[in-house]
Order: structure tokens, then C-alpha cells, then sequence
């Protein structure tokens, strides 16, 4: 009994593991043996896309951990923390504007801010910029487009992007917190980590 209690406890970290499988059998199959054009191509995309993400997700990675280690959680918290004034609006669209990359590769960064003591309508300005106004994706746009629109769109976009994440951060409950890697209390995995733990940790 207390074998299959532990198998359900651990069926969720699973899932992830069982989802790729299939995913690789579904790309197995559309690539190779698939009667239809269509899945052959998302097989092949399928497969530059994880080249993809294995070429980024690595150097992503590094910077993340870096930035955990050299940048003290008070330095956030006076910049971008719940205190912080509207200044913090203008340090999260800069820092969204100057990355480069895919959008997934933002959201380890938004875990890292968070984890600092970043305000959570910060993080959600930082992912709004970044999935917006990231300045070679406006290079592009410039160029297909025209300044007026780029600059049109924008000015529409970031204001929405602002509001919305003053909403988001009044429906989240309170007290909130990004869950923890690994097993938590009684073996349960993604327990929260609390800021007064974190802030222990770092001093």
C-alpha cells in the first residue's frame, strides 16, 4: 500500500516525461511514415525547433544563474520591489526591450525577478515588453511596416500591457510565491518557497 501511495505522490512529476515521449512518437511517426505533407512538415519543424531551444536554452540558463549570484535581492527590491515607484515601470520595459531571443526565454528571468522580490506587476510589465518591444523584433517591424506604425503600436500596446499587469497582480491571492524546485515537506514536489526563507538564504 505504501508503495502505490508513494507511485501516486510522484505520478505528477511524471506527467512532463510521459508528455515528451509522445511528443517524439507523434514526430517519429508525422516525420517518417506520416501519409499527409502537412505532418512531415511539423515533424520537420518539430525537430528546428528543439535545435532551437537547445542552442538558446543553455546560455538563458547561464545568465539566469548569474545574475541569482551577483545581483543582491535588495538591489531588486529597491528597484523593482513592491515599494518601488514608477521608475520600476521604466527599469522592467528597458530590461524587456534590450533581451533578445524567443519568449520562453523570458520566463526564467520572470522566475529570477520574482524569486528577488521583484513586484509581480513588474514581472508581468517585464514579460509584456519583452513579448512586445524587444528592439529586434521593432528593427523588422520598421522595416516591413514603417516607423509610424511601429511607434503607433506601440504606443497602444505598452499602456495595455501596464494595466493589465496592475490587474493581474490584484487577482493574484495573497502572499503567492513561485513553488520551489524538488521535494518539498512530506515529500510533496513544488512546495512554496516563503520570503522570509529566501531572504534567510541569501544573507
Amino acid at each position: 500500500m505504501s508503495g502505490v501511495r508513494r507511485a501516486v505522490r510522484r505520478a505528477p512529476s511524471a506527467w512532463p516525461w510521459a508528455l515528451a515521449a509522445v511528443v517524439v512518437a507523434l514526430w517519429g511517426y508525422a516525420a517518417a511514415v506520416a501519409p499527409f505533407p502537412f505532418g512531415r512538415d511539423a515533424g520537420h519543424n518539430l525537430a528546428r525547433f528543439l535545435v532551437e531551444m537547445v542552442s538558446f536554452l543553455p546560455a538563458m540558463f547561464v545568465l539566469v544563474g548569474l545574475f541569482d549570484v551577483w545581483v543582491p535581492r535588495r538591489v531588486v527590491e529597491r528597484h523593482a520591489g513592491p515599494q518601488a515607484g514608477p521608475l520600476a515601470i521604466l527599469w522592467m520595459v528597458l530590461l524587456g526591450t534590450l533581451q533578445a531571443g524567443p519568449l520562453y526565454g523570458a520566463f526564467p528571468v520572470a522566475v529570477a525577478l520574482w524569486r528577488k522580490g521583484c513586484a509581480p506587476r513588474n514581472v508581468f510589465i517585464y514579460l509584456g515588453a519583452f513579448s512586445a518591444l524587444k528592439i529586434p523584433m521593432l528593427t523588422f517591424e520598421v522595416a516591413f511596416l514603417g516607423w509610424r506604425f511601429s511607434l503607433a503600436r506601440t504606443a497602444v500596446t505598452l499602456p495595455v500591457f501596464i494595466a493589465l499587469a496592475y490587474v493581474l497582480e490584484r487577482l493574484l491571492p495573497a502572499g503567492v510565491e513561485i513553488p520551489a524546485g524538488g521535494e518539498g515537506p512530506g515529500g510533496v514536489a513544488g512546495a512554496s518557497v516563503t520570503k522570509e526563507a529566501v531572504a534567510q538564504a541569501e544573507r
